[in-house]
């Protein structure tokens, strides 16, 4: 979505168009840079992203079930 709607609970409207289930629509992250970003807070990210989304997928019973094997498609 735009940066107007970043604020809201609802999924990406774009993700929802291409066919994504709202469940995993709903689970997506958005993350916006610019000119004033610096070299040492786009490592901070690379370094601590992978670690909150591996934290936030232990909580997550969608991606449980995906792990499993099920298709994402398939999952409400």
């Amino acid at each position: 979505g735009s940066a107007c709607t970043s604020g809201s609970l609802d999924p990406s409207h774009v993700l929802l168009a291409l066919g994504l289930p709202h469940e995993i629509a709903h689970g997506s992250l958005r993350l916006s840079l610019c000119e004033y970003n610096t070299e040492e807070e786009i490592d901070y990210i690379i370094e601590e992203l992978p670690k909150i989304v591996s934290m936030l997928r232990d909580m997550s019973p969608v991606w449980e079930r995906i792990m499993k094997g099920e298709d994402y498609y398939a999952v409400q």
